[in-house]
């Protein structure tokens, strides 16, 4: 946890300060102040067509500015009716920023983009348990952006990270096959979501361990590789006892382990 913190205090010092200055889009709410002139001061919503209506300025372009131009905008028309109008426009609401989020490897949906966000932020808030973070890409209009998510998450590489923009779509395809299987004379049968680096210890202590009718020298790994099936004898009471730690298999996407049983 310690290493994300970091990781994302980075990610916010090295990407916020390159990012675009928002622009109004269609559904925000602008708070346009003029100094001394509250008849003038109002909530303005940007309607569909991008516009804004403003007491003294009428209808004004709002969409495709950011505020700051907007502000001039505001201060150009108000120049007939107010000597020097001092105005002020700030976000009161933003409701057009958003990312959109697609692929069978996360549940689809919009991300709304409140406040400056990086990939590796919103990274950090998924379930990615069954995206292939290495197909994984981001659309800005016709154009791919290929970042190494997998990379950017698990090593902190930095250098794959962007600030993400509106109406970007991030594209997250399914992995053939995110977790392995725990079967047989364990307390917890289950499917594990895959970890690079995991071993069939690790795999076996996440299943409660083997229970009271393990045969645990003969526990199996079975692993489909080149379209056919390959069995890997696992000797797991000598791994247990640390007689034999070469016994203590990395595991593979989509293998089953199976605890045999055996009689008393």
């Amino acid at each position: 946890m310690l290493a994300l913190a970091l990781i994302l205090a980075v990610a916010f010092s090295a990407n916020f300060g390159l990012a675009k200055e928002y622009v109004i889009g269609g559904g925000d709410k602008l708070q346009i102040f003029v100094w001394g002139e509250p008849d003038l001061s109002v909530l303005a919503l940007v309607r569909p067509d991008g516009r804004i209506s403003l007491p003294g300025a009428g209808e004004l372009m709002a969409e495709g500015l950011t505020p700051e131009d907007l502000q001039k905008e505001v201060t150009a028309k108000l120049a007939s009716l107010v000597k020097n109008p001092l105005v002020t426009v700030s976000m009161a609401e933003i409701c057009n920023s958003k990312v959109y989020i697609i692929g069978g490897g996360v549940p689809s949906g919009t991300f709304d983009l409140r406040q400056k966000t990086t990939l590796l932020q919103l990274l950090a808030g998924m379930d990615l348990t069954r995206a292939d973070l290495k197909g994984a890409h981001v659309m800005r209009g016709p154009t791919r952006l290929d970042r190494d998510f997998d990379r950017l998450l698990h090593q902190g590489d930095m250098s794959q990270d962007i600030a993400l923009e509106n109406n970007d779509v991030i594209f997250f395809p399914a992995l053939p096959e995110p977790y392995i299987y725990v079967l047989g004379a364990v307390n917890a049968p289950r499917a594990l979501a895959f970890k690079e680096g995991m071993t069939v210890m690790d795999a076996l202590l996440e299943s409660g361990g083997f229970n009271k009718f393990a045969k645990r020298n003969d526990t199996v790994i079975v692993r489909r590789e080149n379209g056919g099936e390959k069995r890997i004898r696992v000797r797991a009471q000598d791994l247990a006892e640390g007689k034999d730690l070469t016994q203590n298999v990395l595991l593979q996407r989509g293998d089953y382990i199976i605890a045999s049983e055996g009689f008393f």
